[in-house]
């Protein structure tokens, strides 16, 4: 049986790094070439980085795309590769500006120094995160397919591969033996076996082999978790590339004899032979068939979540220019988890925690923040903010009519600590790690200007009881000492802005709260449906109420790693004015 030798170059690209992306995919190439490649695949839109977003609204960056991409077609030699790049359907120079946008989201054939042939993705994505068909228009011409290696090669993007019937049926069908599906396809929890199986649906449509090639990276909010992976015809898994890493997974695909196509079946016209590109010949590489891609071991959830929040977190400070992190260390677990990410990401050298105690924190959670820095081997600042909270007291007495009581001295507390971290920020050049996690960010449950001040919130997308799981799965890791002390797993959240306050006080408890959350949020559920579901109708019309009155807080959140199907931001976008729900109850918010 034939074989094609392919490597899947799972990349970590920059959005608007033109050179550096080209780089990028040369050293992929060059590797492959050493490795015996006869084809080398990019994920989705490689040259500009994934998503451009309105970057695609300026003629000279899409001139200059056009410009990187001539450089990686040169740098071609004996192996083919595809990379992915912005085409423009008119003169991005020389067109009236409403002319500009037709676009399209492309992938390049290039060998023996040129391009020799493009693919203009068919389907656009314009749900969640994905914004497709404001930048781009869909592929229309029939798809070519290319002779390499003695195989028949069919091209693909991301959205292509996944309805029944679609592109890479029809690829199957006209007679490729493999296709290749080039993506930046962001993470959500169980996306991998999500994305498998969908893939062994696919190549037995289109019986053909199906190379999936993933992006790897943050980019803003979204992280792309790589796990690019390679199937036969069978559905057999013949390699898959690491999660959450840069990888370049060569493997040997099979390329069996012509056969009848079940992607036949899938439509009238699907059967008809594509037209055939010729671009190398046989392979020639010793110990053809010889090359197996290693399949590492899937993370559980607990762990590839965490993972995620590291490379997010690693990602966004490092492309934007920030070598070290501040982090305010309240001696609770959501700022307990935070700088533990926070150092996995970036060592404990350059993370940093401050220790901003007020009258009502107690002993146990100073100590408990002392522990962790320890622990953990961050400096660890201590400045009580009394003298200040002294001062506004007596500054606001004559405004108010008094001193400040109630939420006002609450929420008085934690803008002082907010200030301070922003002083250190800008006098070190630290980014501020926000502490909230989702449950707090869809009820209101935060201040503005105080616990939600900073430049990048890492559990912003963590519902309150996962925040558990990942400290508990933190400690579990081997080889490593527990960094989170058992006393702040154990204790009652509270936000300590009080005496003896707790969560629950001003929250349903959060066991009861999160699945509420997930059906409202991440679910599009309405009230009725909660109730209709089970859910305490009590329950639910408090806490609709709470995340329908915080929408003006969460537009003002600093941006945070997605992990969920639905996270706040992109994904979910709700009108600020909004009478379709009774007016909002203020019971638990705190600003």
């Amino acid at each position: 049986m034939p074989y094609l030798r392919l490597a899947a170059a799972q990349l970590d690209t920059v959005v608007g790094d033109l050179d550096g992306n080209v780089d990028r995919v040369i050293e992929a190439l060059r590797r492959s070439e050493a490795l015996g490649a006869d084809l080398c695949v990019t994920p989705e839109l490689a040259v500009t980085g994934y998503p451009p977003e309105d970057l695609l609204l300026k003629p000279g960056f899409i001139a200059d795309n056009l410009a990187a991409l001539d450089k990686i077609a040169a740098a071609t030699t004996r192996c083919v590769t595809v990379v992915g790049f912005v085409d423009p359907l008119v003169d991005p120079l020389g067109t009236p500006p409403g002319d500009r946008g037709r676009l399209a989201n492309a992938a390049a054939v290039c060998a023996g120094g040129r391009v020799v042939g493009v693919y203009h993705k068919r389907l656009l994505p314009n749900y969640g995160v994905f914004d497709e068909q404001r930048w781009f228009e869909p592929g229309s011409d029939p798809p070519d397919l290319y002779a390499i290696a003695g195989g028949s090669v069919g091209v693909s993007v991301c959205e292509d591969v996944w309805p029944p019937g679609g592109p890479v049926a029809r690829l199957g069908a006209g007679g490729a033996d493999l296709v290749v599906n080039l993506n930046s396809s962001p993470y959500s929890a169980g996306r991998r076996a999500q994305r498998l199986a969908m893939l062994r649906e696919r190549a037995a449509e289109a019986g053909c082999a199906i190379a999936y090639v993933n992006q790897v990276g943050g980019q803003d909010e979204l992280v792309f978790d790589g796990a690019s992976l390679i199937i036969d015809a069978e559905g057999n898994l013949l390699g898959a590339g690491r999660q959450f890493a840069p990888d370049l997974l060569v493997v040997d695909v099979p390329l069996p004899a012509p056969r009848g196509r079940a992607g036949a079946q899938a439509g009238p016209g699907l059967s008809e032979p594509l037209r055939s590109v010729p671009v190398t010949g046989l392979s020639r590489h010793p110990g053809a068939g010889e090359r197996r891609g290693p399949v590492p071991e899937p993370l559980d959830r607990a762990a590839e979540v965490y993972e995620a929040l590291v490379l997010g977190t690693r990602d966004y400070l490092a492309k934007n220019g920030f070598t070290d992190a501040v982090v305010g260390l309240s001696g609770g677990i959501d700022s307990s988890l935070v700088a533990a990410v926070a150092v996995d990401a970036l060592g404990a050298r350059f993370v940093h925690g401050v220790s901003m105690p007020s009258r009502y924190s107690s002993e146990g959670s100073i100590s408990d923040a002392a522990e962790l820095a320890t622990r953990l081997g961050i400096d660890l600042g201590v400045v009580s903010i009394e003298a200040a909270h002294v001062a506004m007291a007596e500054l606001l007495a004559p405004l108010l009519g008094g001193p400040p009581a109630g939420l006002t001295d609450e929420n008085l507390q934690s803008r002082l600590r907010g200030l301070m971290l922003m002083a250190v920020s800008n006098a070190r050049g630290w980014i501020v790690l926000t502490t909230g996690n989702k449950s707090e960010m869809a009820t209101g449950y935060s201040t503005l200007y105080g616990d939600s001040a900073g430049g990048f919130a890492v559990i912003k997308d963590v519902p309150k009881t996962l925040v558990y799981e990942l400290c508990r799965h933190r400690n579990g890791v081997a080889g490593s000492i527990g960094p989170i002390p058992e006393a702040v797993i154990d204790k009652a959240p509270s936000a300590e802005l009080r005496p003896d306050q707790r969560d629950d006080q001003s929250l349903p408890a959060y066991e009861v709260l999160d699945p509420v959350l997930k059906a409202y949020v991440e679910l599009d559920q309405t009230a009725g449906d909660l109730v209709r579901s089970g859910f305490d109708p009590r329950v639910v019309d408090r806490v609709v109420r709470l995340v329908d009155g915080a929408e003006y807080k969460r537009r003002q959140m600093p941006p945070g790693v997605r992990i969920s199907t639905k996270a706040f931001g992109k994904d979910r976008r709700m009108p600020i004015t909004n009478h379709y729900r009774p007016a909002p109850s203020e019971e638990a918010s705190r600003g």
